[in-house]
């Protein structure tokens, strides 16, 4: 199977290796040419492969066309004797490469031929585009231009000319970056050939007069799933930069720049009314905008980006989802602005073997910015019409490096104030702000010290809003900030690691905002039957009063990473009062979690396996009462097997434990224990039909079952042509669903809250399809269409018998009655009690059937380097029920049937750039 082009980018430590030869330090002798090439020793006191570039005049030139004719690639020093890594790891790469370097003072010039002993016939390349994963044949280079042993720019070619990077000289490389280079390759009798030139402008690097960087050269043969690498380690071992080998003798000059890229969009969009007669919707609507984005090189190792009026039409939309929880869905960040350079701004990541329903610290989560207006109408208007996103005003950051070598990355945006447009019931039309004009800052800086090993970092965000009317003050908060440090350190070779992090959080405003947070299912401080904290440093204890609010997070993880036999545990803690979602993803607090795993590797190859894993372990969560509100005990196993096939499945028993989230602040219940179970199987990657399936099936103490079944299918009938189907079907069975709360004096076990929940049978069909079609590397089209279904049939309302018991008790026919409209039931009438004295509560049929279909095609054109035209077409039709069967049939059908809506959009970008 291919593997994937992040694989040999995890820290994975290794060994030197090479043909043995007689050497002198400092010197080794190549096996394909005999010439004397030069090594370096590393801090173990072993050597490492080097190579020279050398210059080249720029009268003289390379013309960059794959041919590899000029004089300067017959006198450059040579990079070979590849290694492999998979399958026969250590054993020499059964295709010669040689890879040789040259430069100029604007560019670095790579020239590269891979060899292969069938010639033309044996170089499998596809078009696809720009950073798009796919089969075939590839050549991969990755610089740690600081030579810091941490940071990594990586860039990537097939033999179609396809281009893959990843930056800038980060831990984990960034694919949203885009750096304007030039590539060709030609494929001949011998195999392939790649030119290339990456202008020094483009890459961040000392100011060194001579440079020195660690490199790493990977390359994929498909046909023999092959991987070969030129700084060798081995499989077992986790490698990474300091392992890697050197490329020596770059002068490359200082330089400033600046890059503009200006667009113009024009948008067209047919549109369903949502609300017939409404003044605020037309049928069809027109407009059009401009902005730009600047990208300045501030110094060799800082760059400013900065984004005015941005557009972000041409990213893909979101999938459909149904959502019961109390919880908001995490959907990732797709916006080019954002997405690039990203991976400088993470902070506090999650690693472990194995775990579920976890999630680690997170300080940033750039969605947040030109998030739709969070806070509700009021009343009940007539006609209204809230934006769909806030306005983005402008955004800038500066990333890189300091010359005393901290990455340093600093964001600042500002976004709009939103109103809604209101016409109330006796026809009057008003307005209400719904979002308040908002600045938002990060803050990050990292540096590595001994020799890479040691890894420490700091973050630090603040919001700031003018909340200049009640209806903002009362819901959102102020300000709020938030700020943490991070550490990573290894030990013997990377073999131990030691990372982790620590929070602090902070958000101020008016009473009723700052009881809003306490009362979000984040915490429910304000459940009855919480032992209260303390309201000192940390905000662990309810009160109405407070206009502050203040909470901490931390996370340790101490494994063992290298060798057959690894183990790891860790301690994840979040007290009642963190909160940071004015600019972060958090879905709850009040936890410490601890997990703990036991893994062993076998990478030997044999006749039935090229790899296999397996992993027990377990995991346990506390809440500050001391409640168990998780434990599981897990197992997994997967291999790789002798045909290529993924094979992997694994299994998690849960015993009952508490739940103080099912009541949303009403009482902490129990929850009855559980199995899941699942599998994973996916054929050879490299053929024309890709098939692959994880079914999955679960059950409880209550009787309930859920399962999932999906087919991934991938067909490639032309090597321009890619085609994803993906249909999943899913059925869940609860008989805890919550519904609704009221408050009633005679619901004494709770607190005066009555809680009813239900029997839920949930079933979900949906069909993702994703075609890619590139007709030349610089235009591409891409399609992707989601029709989905889903229903939910409630019944057997019911509420738990007492807090702290699993036991449920269903309302009888005296108790509860439906109250039928349109010939269904629209809605029930509970009384609990039984007494006519009261009035009994009602509440609407929860049961419900969505349709949609939503997606979107965008043809992609690079009409000149750097610069990009988009073709975008966006549809999405939508339909809803009061009914919980599920009719396949019927409702796919009607998904189609229903009126479209839908957005055209033309965007033309220009770079210039020096």
């Amino acid at each position: 199977m291919r593997r994937s082009p992040f694989l040999h980018v995890l820290p994975l430590l290794g060994l030197a290796a090479g043909p043995a030869a007689a050497q002198v330090p400092g010197q080794r002798v190549t096996a394909a040419s005999g010439r004397v090439a030069p090594v370096h020793v590393d801090a173990h006191g072993e050597a490492r492969p080097a190579v020279r570039a050398v210059a080249v005049e720029r009268a003289a030139g390379v013309t960059v066309d794959g041919r590899l004719d000029e004089e300067v690639w017959r006198s450059a020093a040579v990079a070979s004797d590849f290694m492999q890594y998979d399958p026969a790891s250590g054993s020499p790469a059964t295709q010669r490469t040689e890879i040789r370097f040259a430069y100029d003072d604007e560019a670095l010039f790579i020239g590269a031929r891979m060899y292969d002993d069938q010639g033309a016939a044996g170089v499998h390349g596809r078009l696809f585009r720009r950073d798009q994963q796919s089969d075939g044949d590839y050549l991969e280079l990755i610089f740690d231009t600081f030579h810091d042993h941490a940071g990594r720019t990586m860039f990537q070619v097939n033999p179609a000319g396809v281009k893959f990077d990843a930056g800038q000289a980060s831990p984990n490389a960034d694919p949203s970056w885009d750096p304007v280079w030039d590539v060709a390759t030609r494929v001949d009798s011998l195999g392939w050939t790649a030119e290339m030139r990456i202008p020094f402008s483009q890459l961040r690097f000392p100011r060194d007069s001579v440079q020195t960087w660690g490199m790493q050269v990977w390359r994929y043969v498909e046909r023999l799933n092959e991987t070969d690498m030129w700084a060798y380690w081995t499989r077992d071992d986790p490698g990474g930069p300091r392992r890697f080998g050197h490329l020596e003798g770059v002068r490359a000059p200082s330089r400033r720049g600046i890059e503009l890229l200006p667009y113009a969009v024009t948008r067209a969009a047919y549109v369903r009314p949502t609300q017939p007669g409404s003044p605020f919707q037309d049928a069809s609507a027109y407009g059009w905008r401009v902005g730009g984005d600047v990208k300045a090189l501030l110094t060799s190792t800082l760059t400013l980006d900065a984004t005015i009026n941005p557009d972000f039409g041409q990213v893909e939309v979101d999938p459909a989802v149904v959502n019961l929880t109390a919880f908001e869905t995490f959907f990732d960040e797709r916006r080019p602005f954002f997405v690039e350079g990203s991976g400088l701004f993470g902070f506090g990541g999650l690693n472990c073997f194995f775990c579920s329903n976890a999630s680690g610290m997170s300080l940033f989560y750039s969605r947040r910015i030109g998030r739709r207006p969070q806070v509700p109408v009021d009343g009940d208007p007539k006609f209204s019409e809230v934006p769909d996103n806030t306005t983005i005003l402008g955004a800038a950051k500066v990333t890189g490096r300091t010359a005393g070598g901290w990455q340093i990355g600093l964001l600042d945006a500002a976004t709009g104030a939103e109103s809604a447009r209101l016409v109330a019931s006796d026809d009057v039309r008003t307005s209400q702000p719904v979002e308040p004009l908002t600045n938002y800052f990060v803050g990050r800086v990292k540096r590595n010290f001994l020799n890479g090993q040691l890894t420490l970092g700091a973050m630090g965000t603040s919001v700031v809003r003018r909340l200049d009317a009640p209806e903002l003050a009362d819901y959102l908060p102020r300000r709020a900030e938030a700020a943490g440090i991070d550490w990573n350190w290894t030990w013997k070779r990377q073999t131990y690691r030691l990372m982790g992090n620590f929070a602090l959080s902070q958000v101020t405003g008016d009473t009723a905002a700052i009881l809003r947070l306490q009362q979000a299912s984040a915490r429910y401080l304000d459940r009855p039957d919480r032992h209260q904290g303390t309201n000192g440093l940390l905000s662990d204890r309810f009160d109405p009063s407070l206009t502050a609010m203040r909470g901490a997070g931390g996370y340790v993880r101490l494994s063992k990473e290298a060798g057959a036999n690894r183990f790891e545990t860790s301690v994840n803690v979040r007290t009642p009062g963190f909160e940071v979602n004015d600019l972060a993803f958090l879905t709850r607090a009040d936890y410490v979690w601890m997990n703990a795993n036991l893994n062993r590797q076998w990478t030997k190859p044999t006749r039935l396996y090229r790899r296999a894993d397996a992993i027990l372990g377990g995991q346990q969560q506390y809440d500050f009462d001391g409640d168990v509100t998780d434990r599981q005990l897990q197992g997994w196993a997967g291999t790789q097997l002798a045909n290529n096939w993924e094979v992997s499945g694994f299994a998690i028993y849960r015993p009952e434990t508490y739940d103080d989230r099912l009541t949303r602040g009403a009482g902490v219940v129990r929850k009855p224990g559980s199995w899941f179970t699942q599998l994973d199987v996916s054929t050879d990657s490299r053929r024309r039909v890709v098939v692959g399936t994880s079914p999955s099936y679960g059950w409880n103490a209550d009787g309930h079952f859920n399962y999932s079944a999906n087919l991934d299918l991938t067909l490639k009938p032309a090597s321009i042509l890619s085609v994803r189907l993906s249909p999943t079907f899913s059925r869940g069975g609860s008989a805890t669903q919550y519904v609704t709360t009221f408050d009633d004096p005679s619901a004494t076990a709770f607190h005066g809250h009555r809680v009813v929940f239900a029997d839920l049978l949930q079933r979900t069909l949906s069909l993702d399809t994703r075609i890619s079609a590139t007709f030349t590397r610089t235009l591409t089209l891409e399609v992707f269409a989601q029709p989905f279904v889903a229903s939910g049939d409630y019944s057997a309302f019911k509420e738990f018998v007492a807090p702290r018991r699993v036991e449920r008790r269903a309302f009888d026919a005296a108790q509860l009655r439906p109250l039928r409209a349109a010939g269904r039931d629209s809605a029930y009438a509970l009384d609990p009690d039984r007494d006519p004295a009261t009035d009994p509560f009602t509440f609407d049929n929860p049961d419900f059937s969505s349709r949609s279909l939503r997606g979107n095609a965008v043809l992609r054109w690079e009409w000149r380097p750097g610069s990009t035209l988009f073709l975008v077409w966006q549809q999405q039709r939508t339909g809803d029920e009061v009914r919980g069967d599920f009719r396949a049939a019927h409702d796919a059908g009607a998904v189609f049937r229903r009126p479209p809506d839908n957005v055209f959009l033309a965007k033309v970008s220009y770079w210039f750039g020096r």
